[in-house]
């Protein structure tokens, strides 16, 4: 029996004696009464009783033990030209003087602070301070349209807003002062306090009696101590998109937080205090808050805090120049980020210009990698590349290659097995486990290991409607995917992504994957449209990897085919266009949801968090040249 299986197999069978063992590695100022209270199920709790600091996990313990003089985190900014680099000295520094400052405006433990910020040190000295103080952050992108950082404010009632004069974009800086100020005037509750990071690219108006310069409150704060908190109290609420359009507040506790954070660098990612890690993410997200701030620093590594684009600042070698420059041992970002440096840079010319030897392991979420784009990787860096797979409401892995508990032999399109802690099942409509290779809902046994979510914010009632319901007993992923032989699991698509074509039950990433096998494609999306025969029918978008000049309908005709022979006939895949870009979230995801809804003529709400609203222009007039919408219902 492998160490994975002899670690899961008891994750499972002892899941307290497991998880009392794991928080042995952490600093409690009180520990537990016990480990899993499970009297409100399902509304579990880890740590019951015990009291601890995230902020303290994260710098003073290292500061104390030795690492004070050790990089904790650089700020690399080439759309600003700008590299910070701080000491766990100098970072615990600057995160006690603005828990002071803070806590000079009345911020107390258990008050809200949301956190409008782009992607510069004080954002994270920002949450870190909440933490220290046991004030409860809420992290909003930078950008954010001001009805939707209205809807937050109002959600989380922030005693405080921090937030910066503006964002910077490969080619445009955008101003948030605008942006925030209308949120506040939108929102009915308002705060009593807003503090701005006056940048040099451009400076914010501020109010009167309500707005501090965090340059001013910095230099007369006073350092303050970490105030000890509940493990069960919330350290931070984040939100994420529902279905019904209104976002939907993640509440993560502190102590379940930090011991699973922890034992994942280890385990999952294979790294040591000391070696330096890299989400090239953003703070607005989940990958942000458990991997560029938290994880990294609970662990005692070094972080990197990026402030650019895999590409265009300035060329697809962005992401090896960081590497090399800042030693970076392990890199976790977006399979859409690759997808992007290997559309510029098909045959990886950039990557050789760069000294690579620090870096062992390349690690991809976000969405499903597809296997053209993980050989390539493969194929190019000559490090293991991992896919795996975890939401913003886990807040770490669920399935992975565990690099820690020795490697399992990678298989393109999955993100091999289970990570200890997550009881995963694959179970059909009425509730019964599916056979191997047999598409179902991924679901997870209750309880959830700590560090998940562990309700909605003032919200018990959402909780249960969005993730319990459907299965009594199981956390519902909202992902389909299956299981194989081998115990592999495979991520195909959301739930609402398996199409049904007349009467046969199909995903979308599968399509998608063999789309992206084709030499010409750089990355593609397949939704499913209504149709009045067969209910439902695909229909592709691609984009074409630079430099590709063919004739796009001979393109289609071999995709087409494509499909026809890796799937079959049953997929009815006839229809597909090339576009010259797909619609996204920040983060990189795909907004197929939004397309579908474009082809079937549906209302939809502008999704908050797309890159560019222009490429829905776009996306309509490429499947309008289709004749979608139709004008029909479908049978």
């Amino acid at each position: 029996m492998s160490a994975y299986d002899n670690v899961y197999n008891r994750s499972l069978t002892d899941p307290a004696g497991f998880w009392a063992d794991a928080a042995q590695d952490v600093h409690w100022f009180k520990k537990w009464d016990k480990v899993l209270d499970d009297s409100r199920a399902p509304f579990y709790k880890w740590y019951a009783g015990a009291e601890t600091n995230s902020c303290y996990n994260a710098l003073d313990i290292h500061v104390a033990g030795g690492r004070a003089e050790q990089l904790a985190l650089v700020y690399d900014s080439p759309v600003t030209g700008v590299v910070k680099k701080y000491t766990y000295a100098q970072l615990l520094d600057e995160v006690s003087r603005f828990a002071g400052a803070l806590a000079g405006l009345g911020v107390e433990k258990g008050d809200r602070v949301i956190i409008y910020m782009p992607m510069v040190p004080e954002a994270a000295i920002a949450m870190l301070a909440c933490a220290r103080i046991g004030a409860i952050h809420s992290v909003v992108f930078g950008g954010f349209a001001a009805h939707e950082l209205a809807i937050r404010i109002d959600d989380a009632r922030p005693k405080a807003i921090i937030s910066a004069s503006c964002g910077i974009e490969v080619n445009r800086v955008i101003e948030y002062k605008p942006l925030l100020d209308h949120a506040i005037e939108l929102a009915k509750e308002k705060p009593d306090s807003v503090v701005i990071l006056q940048r040099p690219q451009a400076q914010a108006s501020m109010v009167d009696g309500r707005d501090h310069d965090w340059g001013e409150l910095m230099s007369a704060a006073k350092p303050v101590d970490c105030v000890p908190v509940a493990a069960t109290d919330p350290l931070y609420i984040l939100y994420t998109s529902g279905t019904t359009g209104m976002p939907k507040g993640v509440v993560r506790d502190n102590g379940g937080h930090l011991v699973a954070l922890k034992w994942s660098m280890k385990n999952v990612y294979g790294v040591d205090a000391g070696d330096v890690y890299w989400a090239a993410s953003d703070v607005g997200w989940v990958v942000g808050h458990s991997y560029i701030v938290y994880g990294p620093l609970f662990k005692g590594c070094t972080t990197i805090l990026y402030e650019g684009k895999p590409v265009g600042t300035p060329d697809p070698g962005a992401f090896w120049r960081v590497i090399s420059d800042h030693r970076v041992n392990v890199l976790f970002t977006a399979p859409t980020a690759f997808r992007a440096i290997k559309r510029d840079d098909p045959n990886g010319d950039y990557i050789r210009k760069y000294n690579l030897d620090s870096f062992r392991t390349l690690f991809l979420a976000g969405e499903r990698c597809d296997p053209d784009t993980l050989h390539w990787a493969e194929d190019h860096l000559n490090v293991p590349v991992i896919d795996h797979w975890w939401q913003t409401e886990t807040g770490w892995p669920i399935g992975a290659n565990c690099m820690g508990l020795g490697m399992f032999p990678v298989k393109a399109g999955s993100c091999t097995k289970p990570v200890p802690g997550y009881d995963v099942r694959i179970l059909d409509e009425s509730g019964y486990e599916v056979e191997a290779g047999k598409i179902g809902s991924i679901v997870v046994k209750l309880p959830l290991p700590p560090g998940t979510l562990t309700t909605l914010w003032h919200n018990d009632d959402g909780f249960r409607e969005a993730y319990l319901n459907h299965y009594p007993g199981y956390y519902l992923t909202a992902d389909a995917g299956f299981k194989d032989e081998d115990g592999y699991l495979s991520i195909m698509s959301r739930t609402d992504d398996i199409i049904n074509v007349a009467g046969h039950r199909l995903s979308t990433g599968a399509m998608e994957q063999v789309l992206a096998a084709h030499p010409d494609v750089a990355e593609c999306a397949v939704i499913g449209v209504n149709d009045d025969l067969k209910g439902e029918v695909p229909l592709g978008t691609v984009v074409l990897q630079a430099g590709v000049e063919r004739d796009h309908n001979e393109i289609v005709r071999e995709l087409i085919q494509l499909v026809r022979d890796e799937i079959g006939p049953v997929a009815s895949f006839k229809i597909a266009a090339v576009v010259k870009r797909l619609p996204k979230t920040r983060s990189g995801k795909i907004l197929r949801g939004t397309m579908k809804k474009i082809a079937d003529n549906t209302p939809y709400r502008m999704p908050a968090t797309i890159d560019d609203p222009v490429i829905l222009d776009e996306i309509t007039e490429a499947l309008a040249a289709l004749g979608y919408p139709k004008e029909h219902v479908a049978a």
